[in-house]
């Protein structure tokens, strides 16, 4: 087999792509276990049937996490890209972000409460007319 691509750039990217890819695998291979539950092969008990195809979900998707994450130039180049631009990011600072989430907050409670007084008023004109009972 050849070398991973670029193997010194987008580590952390690659790394977290990985463990993403890696999950979904180990459900799947668990999904298709489930429905090999059911499968019955005589003479063959259904427990080997289960593990061979959660095997063979988990080999799949690490084959394909291992090429797409580690040999495709395309993928590759779009994760290192990723990477880069992820390091030009400024980060708010906790103060920054509990200020905004108070604000955030404040202006919920405070249309919450102009609804609440429109609903009550608007409910007492239309009984007040008649609309409504």
């Amino acid at each position: 087999m050849s070398a991973i691509y670029k193997s010194g750039q987008g580590y952390w990217t690659r790394m977290m792509s990985a463990i993403g890819a890696g999950t979904i695998a180990v459900a799947a291979g668990f999904w298709m276990s489930e429905r090999l539950e059911t499968v019955n092969i005589e003479g063959f008990d259904p427990v080997y049937l289960q593990g061979a195809g959660f095997a063979l979900m988990v080999l799949l998707g690490g084959f394909l996490t291992w090429w797409l994450i580690g040999r495709k130039p395309r993928s590759v180049e779009f994760l290192i890209a990723t990477e880069g631009e992820m390091r030009k990011v400024n980060w708010s600072t906790r103060k920054e972000v509990l200020g905004s989430t108070w604000v955030v907050i404040g202006v919920s409670v405070i249309i919450a409460i102009v609804l609440l007084i429109s609903d009550i008023l608007l409910s007492q004109f239309f009984k007040a007319i008649g609309v409504l009972k």
